[in-house]
């Protein structure tokens, strides 16, 4: 925790990014009938029905410092996936860093191997060079800043029913470009003198 405490209390340097990585699934939902439009006195209505269409899995990549995030709607969720998106971050996103801090959660497929599943080994190799990848610790994923990021997305774009893959690629690559272009940061306040005195149970009793 305290790792990735300091690490966010580091100056946005262009060569060195801090970059939060997350994602998330999101169910696809198609809509049964067509629902009535909004008109003055009366809200737009829903019917209650629904049709499952899959589940969709959304990747971002969030630059605190910067208010940048990229954001890429899958089919799948698996390690070549995964493998596929940390390529873009190191070749489309930040092409020119020396080095991209990457934190990121301990799921299973955030993993060195995910890149050599994917890749042959000399550019597998190439890629996990580009990265100083740092861990939440488990149950820490909170500290996580592309989590905040990720939630905002899902209130202020996915929080209605989505019933392909298309209309949300669309919808979500409109909402990066709009909160880029804004410039959103994330103001983080929590830091290390904070952890140890909020979360004090969490460390060891020193008995002298």
């Amino acid at each position: 925790m305290e790792q990735v405490l300091d690490i966010y209390k580091r100056p946005y340097d262009k060569n060195f990014p801090i970059v939060c990585m997350d994602e998330s699934p999101k169910q696809m939902i198609k809509e049964t009938r067509v629902p009535l439009p909004m008109k003055p006195g009366s809200e737009m209505k829903i019917d209650f029905e629904y049709e499952r269409c899959g589940v969709a899995n959304v990747f971002i990549a969030s630059e605190p410092l910067k208010g940048k995030r990229f954001v890429e709607v899958t089919e799948r969720r698996t390690k070549i996936d995964w493998a596929m998106f940390i390529k873009k971050i190191a070749d489309e996103w930040y092409k020119k860093a020396e080095k991209i801090i990457l934190v990121m959660d301990n799921l299973s497929t955030h993993k060195a191997s995910a890149l050599y599943e994917a890749f042959e080994p000399e550019e597998a190799k190439r890629i996990w060079d580009r990265f100083e990848f740092v861990y939440t610790p488990k149950h820490g994923s909170w500290l996580n800043m592309a989590e905040i990021e990720l939630n905002v997305l899902m209130g202020q774009c996915l929080n209605r029913r989505i019933g392909n893959m298309t209309i949300m690629t669309e919808e979500v690559k409109a909402w990066e470009n709009y909160r880029n272009n804004k410039k959103a940061i994330i103001n983080w306040q929590f830091t290390t003198q904070d952890a140890r005195v909020k979360l004090k149970r969490l460390y060891p009793t020193i008995i002298d």
